[in-house]
């Protein structure tokens, strides 16, 4: 088993089912999980998307940063079998994200998780940042109690350049 710390789109139910459906993984869903923050990373918008219409979210180390601070997003243990579906899903099979280890704290416990960050040959902060993905966000994070996390993400889509209507 394997812990998935998950902080972008997969959040979303919709997008997520929808992804789900177009990729032949119907039967599968996230097992339940719990609300967790990263420990050492900030939000950063460095992944120019042609799917999303402008940059969306990924995470990016903090030197010295011992702290959790407002990286929020959820915990879940994923099985040997479901997790190829998430390096499918998260874009390891297409190169455009890779695995890194992090540390996250989730109820009073800190334990290494994996999330998927932009592969750095695919780094770009070119282009605006996509309001639907901000959308989709949102209504994420909502529904996992995660509003200083949303906060925090909306924060770091502002000091980048424009964000792009959908």
């Amino acid at each position: 088993m394997r812990h998935y710390f998950c902080y972008s789109s997969s959040l979303d139910t919709a997008a997520f089912d929808e992804w789900k459906a177009s990729h032949g993984y119907d039967n599968f869903s996230l097992p339940h999980g719990e609300r967790a923050k990263a420990m050492g990373v900030a939000y950063t918008f460095d992944f120019p998307s042609n799917y999303w219409g402008g940059r969306v979210v990924s995470l990016t180390p903090l030197e010295g940063f011992e702290a959790t601070g407002n990286v929020e997003g959820m915990l879940y243990t994923i099985s040997p079998e479901a997790w190829p579906i998430l390096q499918h899903k998260e874009g390891v099979v297409t190169g455009a994200s890779v695995e890194t280890t992090i540390k996250v704290l989730a109820n009073n416990r800190i334990v290494e998780a994996t999330a998927f960050v932009t592969n750095p040959s695919r780094c770009g902060h070119h282009g605006p940042v996509s309001a639907r993905f901000l959308e989709v966000l949102a209504r994420a994070y909502a529904k996992h109690g995660l509003t200083a996390g949303f906060e925090s993400v909306r924060q770091a889509s502002i000091k980048t350049t424009n964000v792009v209507e959908s």
